[in-house]
């Protein structure tokens, strides 16, 4: 009778184990889709702040045709991207473009000293540095899931339950990792 107790505890104490370890792996998967869902929303933020800023430069330099329907293709290519590296790839592509935009719009002083033009930058910086953020939060989350389901005895009851390690937003570019360089004048901000 005591042998039966003490087998139907030790079931019951293993069946709590591999249910807190799958809660876990569960919640952890939520949270790296929360993350590339941070990145997605700022990079739409980004792509939905182009064709003004696009328009405004075109006012200025509409014989840079080339590089303002290039920024609009990239933009397209970045909402359009799936999966992590996708994404990061069209991010790449397009913060290129966008170096390419205010490169462009260095050689126009009047554009320069446009308040909506600075505006619009100013708000490109923001929105940078939240995707830098969002950047951050996605790997840390997606680190934190792979840990768990690398780890012993975790990985008995996550290979089996479907659960796979989830890829790092990265790039060989090292563009990625920062804003584009836009200047306000004498100063520059990154």
């Amino acid at each position: 009778m005591i042998t039966a107790i003490v087998i139907a505890v030790v079931i019951v104490l293993l069946l709590l184990w591999g249910v807190a370890i799958y809660n876990g792996l569960v919640r952890l998967r939520a949270l790296v889709k929360e993350g590339f869902s941070g990145i997605t929303v700022q990079l739409r933020r980004r792509a939905d702040l182009i064709p003004n800023l696009v328009s405004t430069v075109e006012g200025y330099a509409s014989h840079e045709r080339e590089t303002l329907t290039q920024v609009i293709e990239h933009r397209g290519d970045a909402t359009a991207a799936r999966g992590v590296a996708a994404t990061a790839q069209a991010d790449t592509a397009f913060s290129a473009m966008l170096g390419r935009l205010f490169a462009v719009a260095e050689a126009y002083p009047d554009l320069k000293a446009d308040a909506n033009f600075r505006q619009l930058q100013e708000e490109l910086s923001e929105i940078e540095e939240h995707l830098q953020s969002a950047r951050r939060y996605y790997n840390a989350t997606v680190r934190d899931l792979n840990t768990k389901i690398q780890s012993f005895p975790n990985v008995l009851i996550a290979r089996p339950m479907g659960f796979a390690e989830e890829e790092f937003y990265e790039d060989n570019d090292a563009s990625i990792q920062s804003a584009p360089v836009v200047k306000f004048g004498s100063a520059a901000k990154a």
